[in-house]
């Protein structure tokens, strides 16, 4: 059974990208360079309790008022580095997935219409003066996308199986930008020798257009967020989806359909046991 933990978690994974603070312009590099100085800077939990209680009211609060000024930061190699939260623009972004995600009728018990209605507007407004707008970190629910496998490799997994209640399993891999197109653009070449189209190509092609979004010398996160309290712990130590990935790329690489196969079966085997949870709920 995945392990009991008080923490608050939705069964999400994330896929973020760390700018330095070259890449922000100023006033917000400033900004950041000072937050970075903060002893108090919150977690991934808390932006996860902000978000829960804003649901909470009637009617609940769907997107902030106002965006968030916080981020999580990292130090890579002595360069800082910052990925803003921007709630606001992927609470807006979340709900437009929604309605693929959900039923109406539940949609429309869960969030009413005119509650979503008037965010769509709000957010049609915000886009005309902020067109370039993108978000540093993407969600996935009860799943980690194929395609975000293909951006890292197993020698950069880290993982820490948590031995306190107020401290869940860890389990994620972090590589330096350069890393990640380079390995975009081989995975997008294999596939496309292999196959004429197909939806791990499409996600490929549009993960790949985002990381051109951002600095050389970013650093790329895969984080299997709260999704890490739906696996068992022994399931956690033994997941290398990266290496099965990267295996079976490199097996169309050299024409190796069989061997492509074997891997892509390896991981199907693997997430059985999280596609079966969340049908049950």
């Amino acid at each position: 059974m995945p392990k009991v933990s008080s923490v608050i978690v939705p069964y999400a994974t994330y896929l973020r990208v760390y700018e330095p603070l070259a890449a922000f312009p100023e006033p917000e590099r400033s900004h950041w360079a000072r937050y970075a100085r903060r002893p108090d800077r919150p977690s991934y939990q808390d932006e996860l309790r902000r978000a829960l209680a804003d649901l909470a009211p009637t009617p609940p609060v769907m997107v902030p008022v106002h965006e968030s000024e916080d981020a999580f930061v990292l130090d890579v190699d002595g360069v800082v580095c910052v990925c803003p939260w921007r709630t606001r623009l992927r609470g807006w972004q979340a709900l437009e997935e929604l309605s693929e995600e959900m039923p109406p009728p539940v949609l429309d018990a869960v969030l009413p219409p005119f509650l979503r209605h008037q965010a769509a507007q709000d957010y049609e407004r915000w886009l005309v003066e902020n067109p370039d707008a993108r978000p540093w970190i993407r969600t996935a629910t009860w799943q980690v996308p194929i395609n975000w496998f293909v951006l890292v490799a197993d020698e950069e997994r880290e993982y820490d199986k948590g031995d306190r209640e107020d401290s869940p399993p860890v389990l994620r891999y972090r590589t330096p930008m350069v890393q990640a197109r380079r390995r975009v653009a081989r995975g997008l070449r294999a596939l496309k020798e292999a196959m004429d189209e197909g939806p791990l190509i499409d996600g490929l092609v549009d993960v790949g257009r985002w990381l051109e979004e951002f600095h050389p010398r970013s650093l790329v996160e895969l984080d299997y967020g709260g999704l890490v309290h739906a696996l068992p712990t022994g399931a956690l130590e033994d997941d290398h989806s990266a290496a099965d990935v990267a295996e079976g790329i490199a097996a169309l690489r050299r024409g190796d359909g069989a061997a492509a196969g074997e891997a892509y079966a390896r991981l199907v085997e693997r997430w059985r046991s999280v596609r079966d949870l969340r049908s049950a709920n």
